[in-house]
């Protein structure tokens, strides 16, 4: 079986994660805060904000708070910060966990300023810029799309949102772990990140952060594991993290936390890069296939393409059981980028690499597509 699904879930995790996960039933239970005993691990949470500070470009580690990925995160992030929706602007990049909230939650009222993206799925300055209105005050960023693979300019996205007093949220679902990340360079005011991905933790993981500063009120309340007599929060001292941690998913978390900065993000993106170009190349020969994008704009982990005469499901569906290929298709929860894509209502067939594929999968993966063009052909 050859697994090239990572935009939705890394296979397999690492072998330092494995043993963090099996270790971890073997210890005594430890939460933030709760723990009466010093076990040794009862600060997890505490070391892997610090590890993905590190990662991110956090200075301000105590300000990431865990979650089960980053549809909670970004649903947390857009509710907390009160801000109605038609006050707010988003790429056609953006991921579902970024538009239902914006579409469906009754507080977020009116819809969101949507900014076009180009056949790569790039966001151009001039045209975000074209769509700030006076009462702009939220910018949304996908920094790395999961259907094409391009990544946003966040400098350039950042100096606009500054020069027009936009608060810029990041969605690095994609990109943490294998694209270089720079929150505080940025000057990003929040940002939401999934552990399941390329941080090779597992599934039911991930965070989000919010720069201090910003007028910020919590989703949910409930017991915190500290200050239990407390009942009232003025908006000064609310607490982001309520009910009992996932103690796995952030031991996990912090194992792949650890794997990335031993190895290198900027290396493990070099590597990656490589074996994309090489995706590109192989499948831009084929005269049956669309190819949606290009290998020098499209730089992240991920592309997306189409068999001639077949639906993107029949292809994955023959990658599957013809050739033990695993890959993804359909939309890709991401319908206003296939609309600019124009791949009509059945979206693409999308293929995602980790740090751990292979060349020789990669080399199988483009022999069986040379093998369905043909027969489609």
């Amino acid at each position: 079986m050859i697994y090239l699904n990572n935009a939705a879930t890394t296979y397999p995790k690492p072998q330092c994660v494995q043993d963090a996960c099996n270790a971890f039933f073997q210890r005594i239970p430890a939460g933030q805060f709760r723990s009466a005993a010093d076990t040794g691990t009862a600060d997890i949470f505490t070391q892997c904000r610090k590890k993905l500070g590190t990662l991110l470009g956090i200075r301000e580690t105590g300000r990431i708070y865990f979650t089960s990925g980053s549809t909670e995160a970004l649903n947390k992030i857009l509710y907390g910060l009160g801000i109605p929706a038609s006050q707010m602007i988003v790429t056609a990049s953006e991921h579902n966990s970024v538009l239902r909230p914006l579409y469906n939650i009754p507080s977020i009222q009116g819809a969101p300023a949507v900014v076009p993206c180009d056949r790569n799925g790039k966001v151009h300055p001039e045209t975000l810029e074209r769509y700030i209105a006076a009462e702009s005050r939220v910018l949304v960023v996908n920094h790395c799309s999961n259907v094409t693979g391009c990544i946003q300019d966040m400098r350039e996205i950042s100096r606009i949102a500054r020069k027009h007093h936009l608060l810029l949220i990041v969605d690095l679902s994609q990109s943490a772990g294998c694209i270089p990340v720079d929150v505080d360079g940025w000057m990003a005011d929040a940002i939401a990140f999934t552990g399941h991905k390329s941080l090779f933790g597992i599934q039911g993981s991930g965070g989000y952060y919010v720069r201090s500063g910003i007028p910020f009120r919590p989703m949910l309340f409930g017991g915190s594991g500290k200050d239990s007599g407390r009942l009232f929060y003025d908006p000064d001292d609310y607490e982001y993290e309520t009910g009992t941690l996932n103690g796995m998913g952030v031991t996990a978390l912090d194992a792949g936390a650890g794997y990335l900065l031993e190895k290198g993000v900027a290396h493990i993106q070099r590597e990656e890069q490589e074996k994309m170009r090489y995706l590109y190349e192989s499948l831009s020969r084929m005269d049956a296939l669309t190819l949606y994008g290009e290998a020098e704009e499209n730089k992240g982990p991920v592309l997306s393409f189409n068999v001639e005469g077949l639906k993107a499901a029949d292809t994955a569906y023959i990658l599957q059981n013809s050739y033990g290929i695993i890959s993804r298709a359909g939309l890709h929860c991401a319908p206003l980028l296939h609309a600019c894509l124009e791949t009509g209502p059945w979206g693409t067939v999308r293929i995602s690499i980790s740090d751990l594929n292979t060349w020789e999968e990669l080399e199988r993966f483009v022999q069986a597509v040379r093998e369905i063009c043909q027969a489609a052909g």
